[in-house]
């Protein structure tokens, strides 16, 4: 009997110490995996379920069904901010992302002074948006802004219906592009130098070694920043509430300044959750669609 018992304990001793390591992984995703749910799950899955009501901001409401979303679709001021927000993403997505891509590689031909360089081009991005509009709103300034002074015209560049959105646009890549020449650089400095070194032994050109050996070697990486880019100026929210609140005559107004509008404004809680789900789902498809054809382009 006693050596039946030593047997079983034998046998389950490395039960037990496989058990423990997920045990500890377990302990260690917990605080993470509450906080997800917590805060990113559940608001998910409430503002999904409140798009189906007529709640207010306090999210006391009936159920409607999809009559949020009939409305939404037949409102001219939902396909007004959509419009606007695509035509955003073309104003910032791509520049910002080419920009960050030659600024890179010309800050690592510096010599001297790449660091401060460097440095002058993140600077912006570490500061707030209020201090950044700020700053814009006194360079762009219809009177005594600084663009106008030296160019000697009188345009009300945030006021203005036509260059409203594309000041916005040029406000956002000078605050971002910073984030994008450190991503740049990465990639570059991944290339190994032998791979161009062997190319311009053989009589390979500027253009030939970007083509052929920079930009595959920089496809993940421009891949990311584009899915970045993309994800962030769907959200843009705070430069355009900042300067120009939706103005004039909703030539910046976009989605989420909709949704804080009918929301905040409004109090139309469940109306807003509408917005906010409608786009959701437009920036999964949009980046889905995205990766695809970057993840085609690498094949």
């Amino acid at each position: 009997m006693l050596n039946t018992t030593r047997q079983r304990h034998t046998e389950r001793a490395p039960l037990r110490r496989a058990r423990r390591p997920w045990l500890t992984a377990a302990l260690l995703v917990a605080p993470f995996l509450v906080a997800y749910l917590l805060f990113l799950i559940y608001p998910t899955l409430r503002v999904i379920q409140l798009s189906f009501t007529n709640a207010d901001l306090a999210g006391q409401g009936h159920y409607v069904g999809l009559r949020n979303y009939a409305e939404l679709f037949s409102n001219p001021t939902f396909w007004t901010a959509l419009k606007n927000t695509a035509l955003f993403i073309l104003l910032t997505v791509i520049p910002n992302t080419a920009l960050g891509l030659i600024f890179a590689m010309l800050v690592l031909r510096l010599r001297w002074l790449k660091n401060v360089v460097l440095a002058a081009f993140f600077l912006p991005y570490v500061l707030p948006v209020s201090v950044v509009t700020n700053i814009w709103n006194w360079v762009l300034d219809s009177n005594f802004g600084l663009v106008n002074y030296l160019t000697k015209s009188s345009v009300t560049w945030f006021q203005d219906p036509v260059w409203a959105l594309p000041a916005v646009a040029f406000v956002t890549i000078w605050w971002t592009v910073g984030f994008n020449i450190l991503l740049f650089i990465a990639g570059l400095q991944s290339i190994p130098r032998e791979t161009y070194e062997a190319a311009a032994l053989d009589g390979a050109n500027s253009w030939q070694l970007f083509r052929h050996i920079t930009w595959p070697g920089l496809w993940g990486v421009t891949s990311l920043v584009l899915l970045l880019q993309l994800i962030a100026q769907f959200k843009i929210f705070d430069q355009v509430y900042l300067l120009t609140g939706g103005g004039p005559f909703d030539k910046t107004l976009v989605m989420l300044l909709y949704a804080y509008r009918e929301g905040f404004q409004q109090q139309h809680g469940g109306y807003a959750s509408t917005i906010g789900v409608v786009l959701m789902v437009i920036i999964l498809a949009v980046s889905a669609l995205q990766a695809r054809f970057l993840n085609r382009g690498r094949a």
